[in-house]
């Protein structure tokens, strides 16, 4: 039996630009397996190898309001999550992100490259409030062709300003300095 996943197996291909010799995805982050590593998606169970650092936070922080707002990610439906790969054989330029550990997608095989599935309303208008949290620093695989739904990619170079202040407030894993409050007072939340 021919299913979508066989048909858009078969017809992968090597993307130009990502041939054994290309040093950078499409998106301008060099290709350097020394630069990923796994991370936990807080709330759940499950984890994505990712590039470290800026893109980390940012593709953890979508990851993360997707596993809460949308559908978890740790329960196996829909394929987990796919993340950094070392497989050069790609579909459309976008997916060469995945080989700088800028990518990831949340339920790949619910979603998959080109399917016919789109989220419901409510969900896609989750995913315009991520994006629009994260300041235009990632593209989602929605608005690409072909479409990919459960694809986000970091948009920016890696010496974005703008990505760097983003992954800053959304970083989760450093600790936040917040004044303490005293019992009877309180805090004029405009002050901070």
């Amino acid at each position: 039996m021919v299913t979508r996943r066989t048909l858009f197996g078969a017809a992968l291909v090597a993307v130009p630009g990502t041939s054994a010799a290309a040093r950078t995805s499409m998106n301008g982050w060099r290709i350097d397996p020394t630069e990923v590593a796994e991370h936990r998606i807080e709330g759940s169970r499950a984890s994505a190898t990712l590039r470290t650092g800026a893109a980390a936070a940012v593709l953890l922080h979508v990851a993360r309001r997707w596993h809460y707002e949308i559908a978890p990610l740790d329960t196996g439906e829909g394929g987990g999550i796919a993340a950094f790969t070392t497989d050069r054989t790609l579909g459309p330029a976008f997916e060469s992100a995945y080989l700088s550990g800028t990518a990831i997608a949340l339920h790949p095989h619910a979603y998959p490259l080109g399917g016919s599935e789109r989220l419901w309303p409510h969900q896609e208008a989750i995913v315009r409030d991520i994006l629009a949290d994260l300041s235009g620093t990632v593209a989602w695989g929605g608005d690409l062709t072909p479409a990919k739904v459960g694809h986000f990619h970091i948009a920016v170079a890696p010496d974005s300003e703008v990505l760097q202040e983003v992954a800053a407030r959304v970083d989760t894993s450093r600790p936040l300095l917040v004044k303490a409050q005293t019992a009877g007072a309180v805090a004029d939340p405009a002050s901070r």
